[in-house]
């Protein structure tokens, strides 16, 4: 009989222990500071600026051709021409945008991944969405990137 509450005891044990939840390690990021210390990104920024700049001044160029022009039909072409040339070239911007923003945060989040396995944390989130608690890993993940 006394075996019998030796057991059941234990099994009552094991069973309340099991049941206590585990607390998650969970590390946040700084993501615009691991972008401002992330040279990939810091030359994208760059390459989108400088790209961006070509828009403008292909405008400029094209109001200065425009005042050169002296006939209406002349100027209606002249417009219709440049608003489609303008029209792929902001494409052809946003595209690089698009493509260059998703590359670095592809290599963000695969840095971010090593260190979560390396910490043995099981998420990382932005800095913005903890309020209290968690592991900075921000400068793990920027010496992962470089």
């Amino acid at each position: 009989m006394k075996n019998f509450k030796l057991m059941a005891l234990l099994l009552a044990m094991g069973i309340t222990m099991s049941a206590t939840p585990s607390f998650a390690e969970i590390g946040y990021i700084d993501y615009q500071k691991v972008l401002e210390n992330y040279p990939a990104a810091q030359a994208a920024i760059k390459e989108i600026d400088s790209k961006g700049m070509d828009l403008q001044q292909y405008m400029v160029n094209k109001e200065r051709e425009y005042k050169n022009l002296t006939t209406p039909v002349q100027k209606q072409n002249f417009e219709s021409q440049t608003s489609a040339e303008f029209t792929q070239k902001q494409e052809a911007l946003m595209k690089l945008r698009m493509s260059k923003e998703n590359q670095i945060m592809s290599q963000i989040q695969a840095a971010a991944k090593s260190v979560m396995v390396a910490q043995k944390l099981d998420a990382i989130v932005s800095d913005q969405v903890i309020f209290v608690g968690g592991v900075d890993v921000t400068d793990l993940v920027i010496q992962k990137l470089k």
